[in-house]
Parts: C-alpha cells; sequence; structure tokens
C-alpha cells in the first residue's frame, strides 16, 4: 500500500490510470492475493483509488481536505441511519438466534455452501459481487437451522438488506478501521462456531459482528465523530 501510494504521490500513477490485476500485482509485490486486496480496500477508503464493478481500479484526483467517512452520506445520512438502525435491530433478535439453530442443526451439505462463500468473498475484487454474497452468507445462517419459517423471514428481509448492506458494510470498515480482509475472518469465525456446533459461541459471534455497526451508529447520533 505505502509503495502504491508513495507513487501516486510522485506522479508517477496519476488520476484515471488503471492498476494492475489483483494477480499481477500479487506477484510483483510478491505477497498474497488477500494482501494485496486489504491495500486496495485502504486506499479505495482513503479516496484515493476508485473500483469499477467489473471495470478494473484506477486512481483518483487527491481530495484537497480530508473528508470524514461518513461526508459521502451528507443531508441524507440522518434517514438513511435510522433506517439501518431498525434494520439492526431486526437482525440482532434474528440473526443471533439463527446462528444458535445452526450451529446445533447445520449438515454438511450446509457447511459446504459456507465454504464457498467464503470463497467467493476471498478471492473477488468486486464489491458489488462481495456484497452481494454477504448478503447470502447471512441468509444461508437461516437455510442451516433447517427451519422453513426463520428462513422465509430472512428471505423477506433480503431486499432491505441488499440496500443497507454498503452502508453497513463502510461503517464496519470504520469501526474496525479494518478492511475487506478483516470483515472476511470475522465471516469466518461466524462460520467455525457454526461448523463446531458450539451454539453458544456462534451467538457470541454474530452479536459481536452486528454490534459493532450498530456502535458507530449510536456514537454518531450522539455527536462522536472521533472514535477511537
Amino acid at each position: 500500500m505505502n509503495d502504491l501510494k508513495k507513487q501516486m504521490d510522485e506522479g508517477k500513477l496519476l488520476p484515471g490510470d488503471r492498476l494492475s490485476s489483483v494477480v499481477d500485482l500479487a506477484t510483483q509485490y510478491n505477497v498474497g492475493r488477500s494482501t494485496i486486496r486489504e491495500a486496495l480496500s485502504a486506499l479505495k477508503a482513503m479516496g484515493l483509488l476508485n473500483i469499477k464493478q467489473g471495470g478494473g481500479t484506477f486512481v483518483k484526483a487527491p481530495q484537497v481536505d480530508p473528508v470524514h467517512p461518513m461526508q459521502e452520506y451528507a443531508d441524507l445520512w440522518e434517514g438513511r441511519a435510522s433506517s439501518l438502525r431498525h434494520v439492526l435491530e431486526v437482525r440482532r433478535v434474528l440473526e443471533t438466534g439463527c446462528a444458535s439453530l445452526a450451529a446445533l442443526h447445520r449438515t454438511n451439505a450446509d457447511l459446504a455452501v459456507f465454504r464457498k462463500l467464503l470463497a467467493d468473498m476471498e478471492q473477488s475484487n468486486d464489491e458489488h459481487f462481495i456484497e452481494q454474497t454477504d448478503v447470502k452468507f447471512h441468509q444461508q445462517i437461516a437455510a442451516a437451522t433447517h427451519n422453513p419459517l426463520l428462513r422465509d423471514l430472512m428471505e423477506s428481509l433480503s431486499n432491505k438488506l441488499h440496500e443497507s448492506m454498503k452502508d453497513m458494510r463502510a461503517l464496519w470498515f470504520y469501526a474496525e478501521r479494518s478492511s475487506a480482509q478483516r470483515l472476511l475472518q470475522e465471516h469466518m469465525r461466524i462460520y467455525e462456531a457454526i461448523e463446531q456446533q458450539d451454539a453458544k459461541e456462534a451467538t457470541a459471534r454474530m452479536e459481536l459482528h452486528i454490534s459493532k455497526v450498530e456502535q458507530v451508529l449510536n456514537e454518531k447520533k450522539a455527536g462522536d465523530h472521533h472514535l477511537t
């Protein structure tokens, strides 16, 4: 990440320039693809890169003044934050229970689906695709309960989850001051608890996963824009 940023600062990479693929960058720097994705996510969060769905990664013009991570939501943020809070309240009630039951009732076939979704999230550099896969991961937790009512409830939330996932992911990254790799690891920890059939741990990990976003919303509402 430091080398790419240095090239931008020195004018070797100019606004509009397209970066090499994740595979090529991993080879160039002799690191894993996940390390490259994490670096690109961090540079994107800094406003230095534009990652286009299916179109590559491009250098953006540097911003003159630092922009707060929530600034992009501007005047619409308050309404969106309220809607997000409502979705999170439902998710807290529904998904912690689903995680517990999934740990008790999951099958080997369920585990195979989880592994495929996690692999897709790890290997893709398409943020829109990753958001969709994130939603599918949470829906699969409900499916793994083998309770059709819970599965249907999660599916009924699908549109709301799709609409709010981008905001939730941005808030999660801000809360963790981290990137996609860290979020992937959190999904993997939830999966591991389900795989081990540890209902208590699955509940706790899902609770933590949701509470991080909720914490940022609550602190923003209180006017704290300087999280530590």
